[in-house]
């Protein structure tokens, strides 16, 4: 028997549970991990507390791990036993010492690349790769918005960000913060609780405003993120850290400038094995080269995920944070 955290009624931190559970054996297609690090997302709050309703009760959190596999089932060939492995793929399931998981999904670790690396950096890093290289495909010159750019997708994308020659402006919640967004390529890091982030842009932006706006924190920056774009610029909503966003009248897009929004996932643009492939491999070579760093700020043993959620629902993380295992 191996050990797990399994949720069996959504709701708060308290609702998740350290239990034994009978993982199995891996079926045609699927591989066996054991897992040495497990990422940290919002995406496992959201899961968690029914915002996405979980694919069955009681479920085991977690969307991304770096491990070793331990069996694989019929038909897998592209990884074997013994191999260092991550992934960044549903459904949920990731917060526990092994799992099933389809093989498909998993990418083997490069040399010079550490499991805790790895469990930090495959959602959140192949999450700024479709964010910079596909939704808005950034080039030099560009001038673009990160909301959060402190946390764990918004160092990684900043960084990323600045390597493709754009000028980054981004959000904090302290002058802590800042520095941190600062220190990782963002050019203008602004302060939310100490300036108005519209007027700032407007400021650097001589009044024109950005092409894209890249926004995970939803409902309390979404209509201001709208303030902040040129003409015909381009929404990005890829997440909701404050909550849903409320229902709004479409005809403020044309208002505002016959704007774009757009809600994508991850899931969409990794579905095609050859797509997962081209995201971990861009992202892998830019973090072996050092052009983006994977900044860990939290370390959590598994067992007490609840007070990592409490952590990160707080306010209280910056960068990525993992969940260990002894």
């Amino acid at each position: 028997m191996s050990k797990a955290i399994v949720v069996h009624q959504t709701g708060g931190p308290d609702q998740m549970h350290w239990e034994s559970v009978d993982v199995g054996e891996p079926g045609a297609g699927e591989a066996l991990v054991r897992h040495t690090v497990v990422g940290l997302n919002f995406i496992d709050v959201y899961f968690r507390t029914g915002l996405y309703p979980p694919p069955q009760l009681p479920f085991t959190p977690g969307m991304e791990a770096a491990g070793v596999v331990e069996a694989v089932g019929e038909g897998v060939e592209h990884v074997a036993s013994g191999d260092r492995v991550a992934y960044a793929a549903g459904p949920p399931g990731a917060y526990g010492e092994r799992r099933i998981i389809a093989a498909d999904r998993l990418v083997k670790i490069p040399e010079g690349i550490s499991d805790e690396t790895a469990a930090a950096m495959m959602l959140k890093g192949m999450t700024a790769w479709y964010l910079l290289r596909r939704t808005y495909a950034v080039r030099p010159g560009d001038t673009i918005l990160i909301q959060a750019a402190a946390g764990g997708v918004g160092l990684i994308a900043c960084q990323w960000a600045k390597h493709l020659g754009a000028t980054v402006i981004g959000t904090v919640g302290s002058e802590q913060k800042a520095e941190l967004a600062r220190a990782h390529g963002c050019d203008h890091p602004v302060n939310y609780a100490t300036e108005d982030f519209v007027e700032r842009v407007r400021d650097i932006t001589g009044g024109a405003g950005v092409p894209v706006v890249y926004d995970s924190v939803g409902q309390s920056t979404f209509l201001r993120s709208l303030d902040c774009l040129r003409p015909r610029g381009l929404l990005v909503v890829f997440g909701q850290s404050s909550g849903p966003v409320e229902p709004f009248n479409v005809g403020q897009l044309a208002a505002k400038g016959s704007l774009f929004l757009t809600r994508p996932t991850l899931f969409h643009y990794v579905a095609a094995r050859e797509e997962l492939e081209t995201a971990s491999a861009e992202l892998f070579d830019l973090v072996r080269k050092d052009v983006v760093s994977i900044v860990v700020n939290h370390r959590f043993p598994l067992q007490q995920a609840a007070e990592a959620h409490r952590a990160m629902e707080g306010r209280q993380t910056s960068g990525s944070s993992v969940l260990t295992l002894s």
